[in-house]
């Protein structure tokens, strides 16, 4: 959540933001209509409680004649009192619920619009031209299929429409990808994590998960917990309610998990193959820092992002993310995204996401310098979405004969294999 000093000192800032977003600017106001009366009611309760606390001290001096009158009038202070608490704790959870449903502060460099409106700012790689190569490209589920690796007939037959199975070097190749992401991401400083797949609502809630992007979410009603989308909300979640000390910081972990998603409102959209499904394993970075840091923290995670797409020798680009696509959580995203040659588009493989203080505020999680303690920032990047990035080397790497090209840096993880080749019939 956002500060509510920023809301009460720069609300016009706070609108804006929203505006940006494309969200309710009303909600600004209904805020700081509710925030005033959770604290007038506040001040209202104190005073009530100090003239009862006066009043028990007058009590035991009072005369007979006194005394009455005053057992009177503090019966009529524990009603007022009373109802003086109901009034502030309904304030209270009317603020509450209103400052859930408000994003994070849009940062001042990202472009205004939709999913279409980001920014460019780099290019990485070169594209093949697989006419000048004589011959034309397949997509990934035929070379998927003629390897042998992705079987999304059978799974659509035991789990339905966008579930798969990865079969021998399909399975192979995600435990390369795992493998080497995780290898990686320790090399660069982070603790390899393997986190729990189910949450409670608090850790969705406190991650901005259960909001504008709460349709996305299976939620498990009888036992009240939800699959994770991404081990962020599981990597956000390990330090709630703690006070970490500033010398600690920065803490960064890597996270693997399996993910899922609803994927709704995406009806009709890639329904071939395994670009968008509703199972996946991914390899999530994420790093709690001091405020003043998260800038050059969210810098650091884009290039950890680069390095892995460029060890996997794929042209991609990086884009500045509108603001109406950055999801509730972040004031600013940039995203990775991979050419996919049967698509002549590039498409995210990876994301990296500046949340400053917007879910530490919802967790409680804050970091103590000196005698001071106060939020910390939060920041995630996706190292590694397994399905996508199969999706985008079967495409890049694929030769006339149908074999697929694997990248140096994979083959330790693949047995030492600089090739993948179709199964005889």
């Amino acid at each position: 959540m956002i500060d509510l000093r920023l809301l009460r000192e720069d609300p016009d800032r706070v609108r804006a933001s929203q505006r940006a977003r494309g969200e309710d600017v009303d909600l600004v106001d209904a805020l700081l209509s509710a925030d005033e009366r959770r604290r007038s009611s506040g001040m209202r309760f104190d005073e009530l409680r100090n003239e009862q606390k006066s009043l028990g001290k007058l009590i035991p001096k009072a005369s007979p004649e006194e005394r009455a009158e005053l057992l009177k009038k503090a019966e009529q202070l524990k009603s007022d009192v009373k109802a003086a608490e109901a009034e502030q704790n309904e304030a209270d959870e009317a603020a509450k619920r209103l400052l859930l449903q408000l994003g994070n502060i849009v940062h001042e460099d990202v472009p205004v619009g939709g999913e279409e409106d980001f920014t460019v700012l780099e290019t990485h790689g070169t594209i093949r031209d697989f006419g000048a190569e004589g011959f034309e490209p397949k997509d990934h589920l035929e070379l998927g299929e003629s390897l042998g690796a992705i079987d999304v007939e059978r799974g659509a037959k035991v789990s339905g429409s966008r579930f798969y199975y990865l079969t021998g070097v399909g399975a192979l190749l995600e435990l390369a990808l795992v493998n080497a992401a995780i290898a990686q991401a320790t090399e660069a400083g982070f603790i390899p994590m393997l986190t729990p797949a189910l949450v409670r609502p608090r850790a969705m809630e406190g991650t901005g998960f259960l909001g504008q992007a709460a349709e996305n979410v299976y939620h498990l009603e009888k036992d009240d917990y939800y699959l994770v989308g991404t081990s962020e909300v599981p990597l956000a979640a390990y330090h709630m309610d703690e006070i970490i000390d500033a010398e600690k910081l920065p803490l960064r972990y890597a996270g693997f998990s399996p993910c899922f998603r609803r994927e709704a409102g995406t009806y009709g959209k890639d329904t071939r193959g395994i670009f968008r499904v509703h199972q996946f394993d991914k390899v999530e970075m994420f790093s709690y820092v001091a405020p003043e840091d998260a800038e050059a923290e969210h810098q650091r995670l884009l290039e950890w992002e680069k390095q892995w797409l460029t060890s996997l020798e794929l042209p991609f680009q990086v884009i500045d993310v509108a603001t109406g696509d950055l999801g509730a959580s972040a004031s600013r995203k940039f995203d990775c995204e991979a050419w996919i040659p049967t698509q002549g588009k590039y498409r995210e493989l990876t994301s990296a996401s500046n949340c400053n203080g917007f879910q530490a505020r919802r967790l409680s999680i804050r970091y103590r310098d000196g005698k001071k303690t106060a939020p910390l920032s939060t920041l995630n990047g996706t190292l590694c979405a397994v399905p996508r990035t199969i999706v985008a080397i079967l495409e890049n790497h694929q030769q006339a004969d149908g074999s697929v090209y694997v990248p140096v840096a994979l083959r330790p993880y693949l047995g030492g294999r600089e090739v993948l080749e179709p199964i005889a019939k």
